[in-house]
Order: structure tokens, then sequence, then C-alpha cells
């Protein structure tokens, strides 16, 4: 028994390409140099959570392996049994797999079907092993993302600095204030992402946040970063694939403000 309070945060937005499956892998690699033990779900059938640990191959045999969240779901089977170690020090993760596509239609006959991650998590969760569990979302509004939701102490919003970023903003907040029969979780923070600051996207972004008054926005914000691809490419977080290239600086900034508490 490790003896830590662990917290759940889900990295959700109802957009692909906001950043959720970047922030999600390079902030907890970030929390786990700093000390963190963290545990990652791939909630996601796009598996982008588990490529930016493993190879194609490796991330394909999991898959199959009979040992993931997909499994865990539909058996309702406790989540320790599909935990496989990363290879780096303090961070181990719950593999996904494309099946993840049909969660939401086996979920839908399930008696009470939106505790059905909580109730699988619950045993990681209690045994105090993990500082963090970080789950990363799909980009959709679903009975799955409302599992995700449900087992989820704290929700983190990427939102990329573009024209088209705060699409399906407006609607993730529609959804979780719908949600309060049913969950307690609060959002921890909006994260802006892909920031170009020749662009003047990042600074109308910040004022349409402000406009919302109660929501935290992280004060760390992720510029656009070509090494973030290249990383994703090589299959590591950013900060292994090149230490000090500014979106690595950043991560470690954005869980630096995590541990500190200022978001909550």
């Amino acid at each position: 028994m490790g003896g830590r309070k662990t917290e759940a945060i889900c990295f959700t937005n109802n957009k692909g390409g906001s950043g959720k499956s970047t922030t999600c892998a390079n902030l907890g690699y970030e929390l786990s140099r700093a000390g963190k033990k963290v545990l990652f779900i791939d909630g996601d059938m796009q598996l982008n959570l588990s490529l930016s640990f493993f190879d194609e191959d490796r991330v394909l045999t999991l898959a199959g392996s009979g040992r993931t969240l997909y499994d865990a779901v539909k058996q309702k089977r406790d989540l320790t049994d599909m935990i496989i170690p990363t290879g780096y020090e303090g961070i181990d993760i719950v593999p996904s797999t494309t099946l993840m596509s049909q969660v939401d239609y086996d979920l839908f006959t399930m008696m009470q079907r939106e505790y059905i991650l909580r109730k699988c998590l619950k045993n990681v969760k209690d045994s105090g092993v993990y500082d963090y569990i970080l789950i990363d979302a799909p980009p959709t509004l679903g009975i799955w993302v409302i599992n995700i939701l449900c087992a989820s102490d704290y929700v983190i919003l990427p939102i990329e600095a573009s024209p088209w970023g705060f699409f399906g903003l407006a609607n993730m907040f529609d959804f979780l204030n719908n949600l309060k029969d049913v969950t307690d979780v609060s959002i921890m923070g909006v994260l802006i992402t892909k920031v170009d600051e020749r662009k003047s996207y990042y600074k109308q972004t910040k004022d349409i946040l402000g406009n919302y008054g109660s929501i935290h926005v992280f004060d760390t914000f992720i510029h656009v970063d070509s090494a973030i691809e290249w990383a994703q490419d090589s299959s590591v977080p950013v900060a292994v694939y090149k230490k000090n290239t500014r979106s690595a600086v950043e991560y470690r900034s954005l869980a630096e403000e995590l541990i500190c508490g200022s978001a909550h």
C-alpha cells in the first residue's frame, strides 16, 4: 500500500486536435520527473497516449493482449490487472485498443453504466500507489466520456489558440454542468495550447476565456513546437527527445503549477 492521496485527472474537450493526448503524456512525464508516481489510462481508440511511450508494434501487441482498458470495462474487471510498466521510472499505463470504438454500445445495457470505470478503478485509486491517475478521453460527449468524468476528481481542458479553438468548448461546459447530478468532478483549469505569438489568437483566446469568469486558466501555456511532433514520431515524451526545447520547459512549468496547487 502506497499511502498516497491519489488524484484522478482527465483531459477532455469536444474537439480533436486540441492537444489532449500530448498534454496528458508530457505533463505526466514531468510529474514523474518531479518525483510523483503516475498511472496513465488511455481512454481513446486512437491509442495516441499509448503511442507516446511505446512504438506502434508494441502498442498493437498490447492492444491485442486482452489486458486493456476495453477488456476491463467490458468484463467489469479490476484495472490493477491491466497495468503495464512503461520503462520510465514512476510511470505505468493501462493501454487502449481500437475496440474502444464500440465501448458506448457495450456500456448501454449495463446497470449504473455511468460508474463502470469508477468501479474498475476503485482498488487502484484506494491503494495509494499513485499520486496521479491521468486519463486521456476521446473528443466525444457520449456515455464513455461520462464514465471518465465520473471516475475523475478533476478535468483539464486543453484548447488550441486558433480560430477553431473554441469549437466545442461551450458544449463541454454545458455537458459538465448537466452532469452535476452524477459526478462532482470539477474543472481544474483550461490550458491554452499551440500558441503562436506572431498571431493574435492567443490574446483572443485569453480574452474570451476571461468572459467565463470563474473558470481557472493555467498561467502556463504551450507554444507551437516542432519538437513535439518529432517526439511523437519517436514515441517518446518531448523532454526525452530534446530536454530543454521550449515545450519541454513549458510542460515542466505546468507540472510545477499543478503540484503547487494553484489550479485548485
